[in-house]
């Protein structure tokens, strides 16, 4: 079977625009109910939730193409890029690199794309990745571009890019597409829709030897920012990568084909998901505020390194809950002790208790009932 590319029409991408409209709507709501969470933020915890956002795209990203990186570098190494505090030593490069993209595309998203923007991100990105050798270019190898799993021997090829000699007509093609499509542009497209198209298509073309991935996710939040005239900070690889596979598979169904609605309804389902997570981690973030607020100076030092502890872990807390040997362990502390410690923070009612004995566990009081209040 032919890949997309392949086909004659290529690229003159097929959708139904009204399977998409209601979707397009709701985009527009949770956008409004984006901004109106975030009026209840002072302008300092702003800044702080900024970086909490941003950071968790960066390393969620990256971590979708099998990368690790430690949030604590990646936080600290953007909260120099935007004046926020000082360079770091030591950070890895490749924490320094997805910062630096990130931070770009968040000041710069309204910018028309250009090569100079993506050679620029790339660099960011692959500086010192030895086995690369076009950096900061499109690639020039003349081996087939494939998407592969599985062993030499059986290999399966998911995906087989155009050849190298067509990427500047390709790009050419794929840029000129991205700015005449953004709401200035000669044909405006809806948000969910440019996004949808303009992540597919870059893809498809995988212009560059390594970073395809973490580039053409990064061109969807400049589609959305551009429709939304401002940074977007939807958790969208955040969200991708809890669902790995389904975004693998969705990307395998609709690269041999122009008829594309399946695929923009499957990536407009996942920028809405992405759009509630992100409320409900701006939600969390106040949540975090207030608890912090209210229980200041009232929890000993055990108590507040526990807390501190669950809150690192974010909106998915402890599996299952805290134990009282989870307190013991992060707390350094003697079981009596714990026993005296968590029962004060249920009676202060910063933590909920649930189950009985060896059953019990205990949670942050993030509601409007607190006792403490």
């Amino acid at each position: 079977m032919k890949w997309s590319w392949e086909q004659p029409d290529w690229p003159n991408f097929l959708y139904e625009s009204k399977a998409l409209a209601p979707l397009e709507q709701s985009f527009l709501v949770q956008s409004g109910e984006f901004v109106g969470a975030c009026k209840h933020i002072g302008a300092g915890d702003r800044e702080v939730l900024k970086i909490e956002l941003i950071s968790e795209e960066a390393v969620k990203t990256s971590k979708i193409e099998g990368e690790i990186l430690n949030r604590d570098s990646v936080q600290a190494s953007l909260r120099h890029q935007l004046g926020l505090g000082p360079q770091t030593p030591n950070i890895d490069p490749a924490e320094r690199g997805i910062s630096e993209m990130i931070v770009d595309l968040y000041r710069n998203f309204a910018n028309t794309l250009n090569d100079a923007t993506m050679f620029a991100w790339h660099k960011m990105l692959l500086a010192d990745d030895k086995k690369i050798r076009v950096i900061g270019g499109y690639r020039t190898h003349e081996d087939p571009m494939q998407v592969v799993s599985g062993p030499d021997y059986k290999r399966m090829v998911h995906f087989e890019a155009p050849p190298s000699k067509r990427m500047t007509d390709e790009m050419i093609r794929f840029i000129t597409w991205f700015n005449d499509t953004a709401p200035n542009g000669q044909t405006p497209l809806p948000a969910l829709t440019r996004a949808g198209i303009a992540h597919l298509h870059f893809l498809c073309i995988h212009p560059f030897e390594d970073g395809n991935g973490r580039i053409g996710r990064a061109l969807a939040e400049k589609s959305l920012a551009q429709n939304l005239n401002q940074p977007s900070l939807i958790a969208l690889a955040y969200t991708i990568e809890r669902k790995r596979k389904d975004y693998y598979a969705a990307l395998e169904r609709n690269n041999k084909e122009l008829e594309i609605t399946a695929w923009l309804t499957y990536f407009a389902n996942t920028i809405l998901e992405a759009q509630r997570n992100t409320i409900e981690r701006v939600d969390f973030f106040v949540a975090k505020a207030r608890f912090c607020e209210t229980f200041k100076g009232q929890l000993n030092e055990r108590q507040n390194k526990v807390i501190t502890r669950m809150f690192k872990e974010g909106m998915d807390g402890f599996k299952g809950g805290l134990s009282a040997n989870n307190y013991i362990k992060i707390a350094d502390t003697s079981r009596a002790t714990a026993t005296r410690d968590l029962q004060d923070l249920v009676e202060k009612g910063a933590f909920t208790k649930t189950g009985e004995l060896r059953h019990t566990r205990y949670a942050l009081s993030l509601g409007e009932d607190r006792r403490g209040q």
